[in-house]
């Protein structure tokens, strides 16, 4: 009775650690409000960049620092 209680519960513990469920907006994660949209939309690029392929506009991000912040910031969050 014990052995099969001692079972239940590590079975249950075991399903407690699944893999969560990936969030379709990755953005939602964050709190935004306030920064240009600029920097919302370097955030977004940079956050897409972290998870493997780059995504970054060249000339924006050399040019303005609104969206060099948000790239770099969201890089580094989603990580």
């Amino acid at each position: 009775m014990v052995r099969a209680a001692g079972c239940t519960l590590l079975a249950l513990l075991v399903a407690a650690c699944g893999t969560p469920t990936p969030q379709k907006n990755p953005q939602s994660r964050f709190n935004l409000s306030g920064y240009s949209a600029t920097f919302k939309r370097g955030h977004a690029d940079g956050c897409t960049s972290a998870g493997g392929t780059q995504r970054r506009d060249e000339r924006q991000y050399r040019d303005d620092a609104d969206y060099m912040m948000g790239w770099n910031d969201g890089r580094s969050a989603c990580k």
